[in-house]
């Protein structure tokens, strides 16, 4: 196809009521963000810790019961610029049909996914403090507490690292599992949302909760 063809014109006056719904929804302003929210390979970022608290925000609507959650930094596909937060922003951090999921894990199986994180140089968690030191697992709080092996523990994540993904094999073995139909991307429009509905920007901060030293 080259310029040689001319657009059909009927076709053009069929879709472009359409695209302008969709054009006015993704651009519909949600929020306000007071920073750029980097996103990058580091132990801890921004645009991580934004996404995780979101995440965690949700699993402890979805269960009271919720202590920790997980993502990874490649399920987290772009920054979030400074100013105005459209709709269409979210579909760019998150553009896949990923869904909510509950765990419910053995302590002795956080300890394994602590595990996974250092051994991935960190990975985007809430409600949790991980020390890594030479790639060694040194401490690891879940709500402030360590963790007991012989606990059960409550974790928030999605689908797709719930079954497996990103090499993710501490799942493997879950007490229960609550997968539901809420979109992650729904997720983090949710709490935008709530956040601005409270007379709330977007401060994400890094604070030190997942820190990895050599």
């Amino acid at each position: 196809m080259d310029s040689s063809i001319v657009a059909d014109s009927r076709i053009i006056d069929h879709y472009t009521p359409y695209k302008q719904k969709l054009d006015a929804e993704m651009n519909r302003v949600i929020g306000i963000s007071d920073q750029y929210l980097t996103h990058s390979r580091a132990s801890e970022s921004l645009m991580g810790n934004f996404f995780a608290d979101a995440l965690l925000w949700k699993g402890k609507q979805l269960d009271p019961d919720v202590q920790a959650s997980f993502s990874t930094k490649g399920g987290i596909r772009a920054e979030l610029k400074a100013g105005d937060i459209t709709i269409g922003s979210m579909f760019q951090i998150m553009p896949f049909e990923n869904v909510v999921s509950i765990l419910t894990l053995h302590g002795a199986d956080m300890l394994r996914w602590a595990d996974y994180m250092a051994k991935t140089g960190g990975q985007p968690a809430g409600g949790i403090k991980l020390v890594v030191k030479d790639d060694k697992v040194v401490e690891f709080l879940v709500q402030g507490k360590p963790v007991d092996p012989d606990a059960k523990y409550k974790l928030v994540t999605y689908d797709y690292l719930a079954n497996g993904g990103d090499y993710v094999t501490c799942f493997d073995d879950v007490i229960a599992r609550q997968d539901y139909k809420q979109l992650i991307r729904e997720t983090l429009i949710e709490y935008v949302s709530d956040l601005t509905k409270q007379g709330k920007h977007i401060q994400a901060q890094l604070d030190g909760r997942v820190q990895i030293t050599k």
